[in-house]
């Protein structure tokens, strides 16, 4: 089920440092913090079209971080549109480290019911790499805390920090597996002009994941927390005009989760070609929805096997779903097949 969010940016505001990577700003295309009415006004626009078991999301800054007298403006403002008939509650995004007891009561009388924690990575050398200015331990206090409640639990993390590893990458994405969060967002990092990674981008201490090295690696994260029933709810920033202006380098794609998905398909595909005889050739069948991923952007994963000797046509079939494929040899008509 696709998840939907009524998206209200607050860039900056409450972040008590500026992380490497971070220039909010560009990402969110909004250059000020927005007024209680704006909200108010955004989430009245919302109701003519979005679905109501969307959520009021507040994102770009550190929620539970900003002045609480504006935090209260922000959440009364929104309080109209909660209920029966509007939208199902309010999705906050903050710090582990601003996240207590007093704040998630708060919290929940003013029907919040999403919170995501901007983790990162729980490695500690690439935290402080990067600024954050928290811990892993933190991260795993605050899920601890907001586990006895009835929040929903969203955890974000950056794969390609500066410091990072493949091997740190993958131990980052067991570790958030291992808190067994509700969501998990995947955004590969990027190099925005008029942060700390743009000058050691120039400097040449820092260079960012190649696009498609970003593509397999978030895919297999994506694999790992939906084999422990984790839903991966966004692969890669949303495209925006600002960000796209100020992007300076790194593994942007408009299209990236679709780029994954594929990753993920053609693995499958070899998976189940194993062992099948080359001199053959084969029909690979697969969700309806799911043929332009299999295939693969401009044919890439057909290309793909191709080059690899294989004889392959993709089809679709309308019983099947999500990632499940079949493989049948394909027998000409007046051919016989032999058991």
């Amino acid at each position: 089920m696709k998840h939907a969010n009524i998206s209200i940016f607050v860039p900056h505001v409450g972040c008590p440092n500026q992380c490497s990577f971070c220039n909010q700003r560009s990402i969110s295309g909004q250059q000020k913090a927005p007024s209680g009415a704006e909200a108010a006004a955004i989430c009245e626009e919302a109701l003519q079209h979005c679905p109501k078991d969307a959520e009021i999301a507040f994102f770009g800054g550190s929620f539970t971080a900003i002045p609480r007298a504006y935090m209260l403006a922000l959440l009364t403002a929104v309080q109209p549109y909660i209920g029966a008939g509007k939208f199902r509650g309010i999705r906050i995004s903050t710090r582990p480290d601003a996240v207590s007891e007093d704040i998630l009561q708060l919290l929940e009388q003013y029907h919040v019911t999403s919170i995501e924690l901007g983790v990162q990575s729980m490695n500690d050398e690439i935290l402080q790499k990067n600024l954050r200015g928290h811990t892993a331990a933190d991260v795993e206090n605050a899920v601890l805390l907001i586990r006895q409640h009835s929040f929903e639990l969203g955890l974000q993390f950056m794969p390609g920090l500066f410091g990072d590893t493949t091997e740190s990458i993958f131990s980052t994405a067991k570790a958030i597996a291992d808190l067994k969060p509700d969501t998990v967002r995947i955004y590969p990092t990027l190099v925005l002009e008029g942060t700390k990674l743009a000058e050691l981008y120039r400097s040449g201490e820092y260079e960012p994941l190649g696009l498609q090295e970003a593509v397999e690696l978030s895919a297999d994260c994506m694999e790992l927390f939906e084999n422990q029933n984790i839903r991966v709810i966004r692969v890669g920033l949303h495209a925006a005009e600002t960000m796209e202006a100020q992007l300076l380098a790194g593994p942007y794609h408009p299209a990236f989760r679709e780029l994954c998905e594929s990753h993920l398909f053609y693995k499958k595909a070899l998976s189940e070609l194993a062992g099948k005889d080359k001199s053959k050739a084969y029909h690979l069948f697969t969700a309806t929805s799911a043929l332009s991923k299999m295939i693969g952007q401009k044919g890439s994963n057909l290309q793909k096997l191709q080059e690899q000797g294989w004889n392959i046509k993709v089809k679709a079939d309308s019983k099947l779903c999500g990632r499940d494929i079949i493989i049948k040899e394909f027998i000409r008509e007046g051919q016989k097949q032999c058991n």
